[in-house]
Order: C-alpha cells, then structure tokens, then sequence
C-alpha cells in the first residue's frame, strides 16, 4: 500500500521562497518562474517519496538525523517527515552559511 503524505510549508519557509523568487525576478522574471515551478514540482514529489531528499550533512555531522533536504542548485529544501506529513521548513541559498541558519532555525522549532 502506497502512503501519501500532506505537505505543509511553514510561515518561513514562505517567506524563504518569496524572497528567492523577488530577488530572482528583478533580473529575469521568466526565470524566476521556472524556478518557483522547479520547487513546488520537486515539494509536492514528497507527497510520494518523502525520504527522497538527504539527510542534511551538516546536521548529520552534528547527530542530527531527522531533517533531510531537496536540491535546486543553488538552493536547499529543508524539510521533516513526521507521521504522515511533511513541514517543509526552509529554502536556503547554498552560498550563506547553512550550518548556523539551520541550527538557529531548527532548534528552535524542535
């Protein structure tokens, strides 16, 4: 039996993709659309396939294994599967320093 499971994105991670999409269509708004299908398209595969994404390597290298992460170079997904569903929690650009955005962010939420 195939399970599917809900998908939920939290108020920051709105907020996230919000501002990768306004940043992405001051130059190109074509882009920036391709961009926010790519996301939601890759999300809403979750529904599906939720352990897809990896396990966050730099929360794994803390001992923390229970967030995984999508790719959409360059930005990172991050979401947790609890239950059935899935809280999708942050878009991060790769670039800023993941590590600390992730640790203040999640450990917050716990």
């Amino acid at each position: 039996m195939n399970l599917s499971y809900d998908i939920f994105w939290t108020t920051s991670a709105e907020h996230d993709l919000k501002e990768v999409i306004d940043f992405i269509a001051r130059e190109n708004l074509e882009n920036a659309l391709k961009i926010l299908t790519e996301i939601r398209k890759k999300t809403s595969e979750l529904k599906s396939h939720p352990e897809r994404g990896r396990i966050v390597p730099e929360l794994q290298s803390q001992g923390i294994f229970l967030y995984r992460e999508l790719l959409v170079p360059p930005w990172r997904i991050i979401y947790r599967i609890k239950d059935t569903q899935i809280n999708v929690l942050s878009v991060l650009d790769s670039w800023r320093n993941v590590e600390d955005i992730l640790l203040e962010r999640l450990i917050k939420r716990g």
